[in-house]
């Protein structure tokens, strides 16, 4: 599980990024869903980040690859990492 302060610390890297940071002043916020994924709360961004083994995988390519599926379709534990 994420703790409170390290999920006020995080921000998904697609948003705060060189050329597709986001405007305002703190862009990137995630909401923990699930209690395994972290996911995205930019309108038009989307992408997910899930947690294994309590770690946030906080990779860009990650992200990309859950931004079509919808919240409540998200696998509740995240599959593993793909080898």
């Amino acid at each position: 599980m994420v703790s409170e302060e390290l999920l006020e610390i995080l921000r998904c890297p697609y948003c705060v990024s060189g050329e597709t940071r986001k405007p305002g002043d703190d862009p990137g916020r995630l909401e923990l869903v699930h209690g395994c994924w972290l996911v995205c709360q930019e309108p038009d961004c989307g992408r997910k980040y899930p947690i294994r083994d309590d770690i946030p995988v906080m990779l860009i390519e990650e992200g990309d690859k859950w931004v079509d599926v919808a919240v409540a379709d998200l696998p509740v534990p995240p599959p593993p990492a793909s080898q």
